[in-house]
This record gives C-alpha cells, sequence and structure tokens, in this order.
C-alpha cells in the first residue's frame, strides 16, 4: 500500500512537472513570438503591411539595415583570416613562444562581448589611452578616430575568433600528418599543402564558423552601440532605440523579424553543414600533426611578426583594463602612469558601495537562479525524450528549440509587446518593468544548448546499468537518482557553470527587461562607458571588467583545462595527508598508553 501511494506521487510529481513546462512554452516561447508577428502585420486590427513602407521609406533605418548586411558579409573574413592564421601559428607553423601565443589568443574566451568592447573603448576611445599618446605628439589629431564601420569590424574580428580556436583547431589536431607527409614528398609547398591538404577536409566546420560570423556581424549590438560612434548605427541598436518608444514598438518588430528571418536561414545552413562535419580523414590510425619549419627566411621573420601583431592586439586591451583597475581616479582620467598610482580603493569600494556591489550581485543572484532552474527543468525534460521517444516528446523537442530560431533581441521585444498588460496566460498580471522578467528571458534562451548536451549525456549512458537496477527490484526514482544521475552529474555542473558565466555581464536581453530598481551588471558596464561618464564610475568598469575575467577563467579552467579533476586530485591529497596525520597521532597514543 506505502508502495502504491509512493508510486502514485511520483507520478503526480513527473505529470505537474509537465503541465509547468508546457505552461512556460506557451506562455513565454510561443505566445511572445506570434504576438510579435500579429503586432506586425495586423498592427491596426486587420491585415497591413504599411509599417514595412515606413521602415523602407526611413532613411536611419534603411542606413542601419545596411550597415548591418555590410558588415554581416565582411566579418566572416576578416574573422576567418586572423582565426585560421592564430590556430596555423600555435598547431600547425614552429613559432617561437607557442605556450604564450597559445594563452594569448584565448584571452576572447574570457574577455569578450561586454568585456572587450569596454577595454578597447578604453584603450582607443575619445579619451582612451592609445588616444591620449597620440594627441600629445599630434594636438590636431582628432579624437573620435578609432570609430565607426572600421572600428566595429577590428573588436569583432579579433573578438569573435574563439570559434576557431575551440572548434576549428580541435579539427586541425585530427588531420592525418601522412596524408601532409605525402604531400611533402610529392614536392608541395607549404601553400599548397595549407590550400589543398589542410583545408579542404575542414569545410564543413569552417562554414560552419563562416555562417555564425555572418550571423554576428548582421545581429552586432554591443560593439556598434560602444565603438560605433554617434554616426554609424546597426539594426540592433536602432530596435533598442524604437523599442524603448511605444509609439514606435512595431516598427521594432519588423526590424526584429528581418532578423529573425535570417536567424531561421541560417540555422538551415548550418544544420546541413553539420551533416557533413563526419568526414575528416580516410586514414583509420592517424598519426599526430607535427608543426612545420617555414623554409623562407622572410616568410619565416614575416609569420614571427604577424603572430605578435595578433597576441599585441589581444594583450592590450585586456592589460590595460586589469592595470588601470588598480590606480586612482587621477590616473585613469590623465592616462599616466606612475608608482604613486597604484590603490586598491576602487576594488574597496566594491565590497563597501552599495550602488558599486549591488548591480554586481544582482547578476549573479539572476544567473544563478537561471542555470539552475534551467539544468533541473532540461535535465527532466532530457530524461522524458529518452525513456518515451514519441510524438509528444519530438514535439516539445522542437518548441524548447524557439530560442535558437530566433534573436534575443526578438524575443525579449515580444516578452515586452505580449505582457506590457494583464494577460491570462500570466493569471491575470502584467511583467514588463518587473524582476521576474528578466529571470524568465535568461531561463528561455539556456533552453536549446542545455537540452541539446543534457540529452547526449543521458543517451551516452549504458542502459544495462538501468536493466540491471530493475532486475534486482530497484524502483525508477531510485535508479534515476542512484545510477543515473550521477553519470550525468558532469554535462550537468559544466553546463550549469557555462549557462551562469554566460548570463553574469549579458547586455542584449537585460537591457529590455531590467527593473531599475534592480540593475544588473552588463547594463551598468555600458553605462559607464560612456564619454561622459564621471572617471570614478569608469574605474568601477574595470574592476567589473577584472572580477568577470577571474570568474570566466575559473569556468574555463574547470570545464576545458580539466579543473575539475585537478581539484578532485588535490581534494584527494589533502585528505589522504589528514588520514596519515590522524594515524600518526593515533600511533603516538597507542605508544604513550602502553609505556
Amino acid at each position: 500500500m506505502e508502495e502504491t501511494k509512493t508510486f502514485s506521487l511520483y507520478k503526480v510529481l513527473i505529470y505537474s512537472s509537465i503541465a509547468v513546462i508546457l505552461w512556460f512554452v506557451l506562455a513565454f516561447l510561443v505566445v511572445p513570438n506570434f504576438q510579435i508577428i500579429y503586432s506586425t502585420f495586423f498592427a491596426q486590427g486587420e491585415f497591413t503591411l504599411e509599417p514595412f513602407q515606413k521602415i523602407f521609406s526611413s532613411e536611419r533605418a534603411v542606413d542601419a539595415l545596411k550597415n548591418s548586411f555590410i558588415l554581416g558579409f565582411t566579418l566572416p573574413f576578416t574573422t576567418a583570416f586572423v582565426g585560421i592564421m592564430q590556430v596555423l601559428f600555435i598547431e600547425y607553423f614552429d613559432i617561437k613562444g607557442q605556450k604564450f601565443l597559445t594563452l594569448t589568443y584565448m584571452i576572447p574566451l574570457i574577455f569578450g562581448g561586454l568585456l572587450i568592447n569596454n577595454g578597447y573603448l578604453f584603450v582607443y576611445g575619445p579619451n582612451g589611452l592609445i588616444t591620449e599618446q597620440i594627441l600629445r605628439f599630434f594636438p590636431e589629431a582628432s579624437r573620435a578616430w578609432f570609430q565607426g564601420y572600421f572600428a566595429v569590424l577590428l573588436v569583432m574580428s579579433f573578438g569573435t575568433t574563439f570559434n576557431y580556436m575551440v572548434f576549428f583547431r580541435n579539427q586541425i589536431k585530427q588531420l592525418d600528418y601522412q596524408t601532409i607527409q605525402a604531400a611533402k614528398n610529392l614536392g608541395a609547398s607549404q601553400f599548397q599543402i595549407i590550400t589543398k591538404v589542410i583545408l579542404p577536409p575542414l569545410r564543413p566546420v569552417l562554414g560552419t564558423i563562416l555562417v555564425l560570423s555572418f550571423q554576428s556581424g548582421l545581429g552586432a549590438f554591443a560593439a556598434p552601440l560602444m565603438v560605433g560612434g554617434p554616426n554609424y548605427e546597426t539594426i540592433s541598436p536602432l530596435i533598442l532605440t524604437f523599442a524603448e518608444r511605444p509609439s514606435s514598438r512595431v516598427l521594432a518588430a519588423i526590424l526584429a523579424l528581418i532578423l529573425g528571418v535570417f536567424q531561421v536561414l541560417l540555422l538551415i545552413v548550418i544544420q546541413r553543414n553539420e551533416k557533413k562535419m563526419n568526414f575528416l580523414s580516410i586514414s583509420k590510425v592517424k598519426t599526430k600533426i607535427k608543426r612545420q619549419k617555414i623554409s623562407s627566411p622572410a616568410l619565416n621573420i614575416g609569420a614571427h611578426i604577424l603572430a605578435y601583431i595578433f597576441a599585441f592586439i589581444h594583450w592590450l586591451p585586456f592589460l590595460a583594463v586589469f592595470v588601470f583597475s588598480f590606480t586612482d581616479y587621477q590616473t585613469i582620467a590623465s592616462m599616466q602612469l606612475s608608482w604613486d598610482s597604484f590603490t586598491l580603493q576602487n576594488y574597496a569600494r566594491i565590497l563597501t558601495d552599495s550602488s558599486a556591489y549591488s548591480p554586481f550581485i544582482t547578476s549573479v543572484i539572476y544567473s544563478f537562479l537561471a542555470a539552475a532552474v534551467v539544468g533541473i527543468a532540461m535535465t527532466f525534460v532530457a530524461r522524458l525524450i529518452h525513456k518515451w521517444n514519441n510524438l509528444f516528446t519530438t514535439v516539445l523537442e522542437y518548441l524548447l528549440h524557439i530560442p535558437w530560431l530566433l534573436p534575443s533581441i526578438l524575443f525579449a521585444l515580444g516578452l515586452i509587446l505580449s505582457y506590457s498588460s494583464p494577460s491570462l496566460f500570466i493569471f491575470g498580471n502584467t511583467l514588463t518593468g518587473s524582476w521576474i522578467i528578466m529571470l524568465i528571458a535568461y531561463i528561455a534562451v539556456m533552453f536549446p544548448n542545455t537540452l541539446r548536451f543534457l540529452k547526449a549525456a543521458l543517451f551516452s549512458v549504458d542502459s544495462k546499468l538501468e536493466d540491471a537496477a530493475k532486475n534486482l527490484g530497484a524502483s525508477g526514482p531510485y535508479t534515476f537518482f542512484k545510477i543515473v544521475l550521477p553519470a550525468i552529474l558532469p554535462t550537468f555542473f559544466a553546463l550549469f557553470a557555462l549557462n551562469f558565466n554566460g548570463k553574469l555581464a549579458d547586455y542584449n536581453l537585460s537591457v529590455f527587461l531590467y527593473n531599475p530598481l534592480n540593475r544588473p551588471l552588463g547594463v551598468v558596464i555600458r553605462n559607464n562607458s560612456t564619454n561622459s561618464t564621471a572617471i570614478d564610475a569608469k574605474a568601477i568598469n574595470l574592476v567589473y571588467s577584472v572580477l568577470l575575467v577571474i570568474i570566466s577563467g575559473i569556468v574555463m579552467w574547470f570545464v576545458y583545462f580539466g579543473g575539475k579533476e585537478k581539484l578532485a586530485e588535490w581534494i584527494k591529497g589533502f585528505k589522504k595527508k589528514d588520514m596519515g596525520e590522524v594515524e600518526l597521532e593515533n600511533e603516538l597514543i597507542v605508544e604513550q598508553h602502553t609505556e
């Protein structure tokens, strides 16, 4: 009888959880996006294309569209050049200082997004470090020299190379060195080997990265907003401008819809490329690739110079932010370093001033809650898909991938349009301006990636272990918590860390949805980076950047560099040491007692 009650309670929890997830999907994934489409084509209650005419008759909107597409089509080529050359410098060519270069080229993984834009602005902006040095020697030079299309292109070209450092680099490591050696024996030059032997097998991953770069350029937000200057505008910042005015939100919806259409097309292209990514090398036993010396002295010197120019471009904003975060306000204003400049007052303020530490706490709380909820919910859904695998779970899986199909700006705008007034879907409440709407958005956009990886982890668990547990009389919940869950916990914690880290300095969603009383870190960093901002605010920005880099670095160490294993070994060694000391003390007590 007791077992029946337990089983019934288990079923009630299962179906209640399914109902909550279905409500969330309907209310916060389906309805907002339907609202975007409805408000665009049925603005006055009947079908109309008038808003499209307004967009294309607006010179400002047309210029923004043109700038976005130009950036979208040029960024893949510049990023590809920088990214491919960086990977070749550290994995293929024999370049001196490869460990240093590898560390340097990984900087965008921990110093990206809003942080890297703030760093470039601090170095090259109107009051930046390099700008001040230029004006010392050339007083007639313009302070606004680092603005517009080329500034945005430079920042994004170096700031988005992480795709090459992660995906392209991993694929190059899998190449068979015997094919390269065979080409050399046939008299092929280094250029021919790279273009005819190395790159062709990597076309699928290159194609995917090129498409992602086009997507980044087309939907660029932080870079045009922060380093683009007043005369350069792209679609995403213009959507923000329109969304802030209730009368212009339909125009914002149209621009977001244009981005959404291209996002869907890009997703289709990526999926077609992914199907071809299995073909890399026909060799069953691969020989590890060996670094090649550049035979031409001139080309060798040129390769070394280019490798370290790339390193300098990566390091300068990163080091400038780190060093100046430890200086006083006067030094930050004058950009003149001295030994007397260094202080810990900026870091002390983070610990003592509520206006300084509250955005950090706000972002930590929101990111933690979102990452925890998503991890638990998607573990549950992945388990359903794994166990049931029917039409219902297939449809649910597709619905949870909606955030992949649409840009985050479109999703945020849909939430604003749907819940700026009382709605039945949220029991007559209003969400716009509340503290929870941003948390809902954080959770929703994390669904696709988290579900994809947790699903893969569950399917990799040996089903024979579950069958054996059932044969021994173990219940379904007991089997899951004792056998399945421990097997997928490493993936769960890795995803939790990445999701938490990814939303700490979020700007794209936050700027649309945050409550003014609970400003998140991304919004504060952006507001503190304008030219009119006081020096103390810029100093706090530097501290925020350093703290976020430290957190990101710890996450990267745990996820990508074996941090979990090293920490486990350290704890194991520490415990052994403690146990050894305890045993020694016990022996001494025994000896004393015997005497």
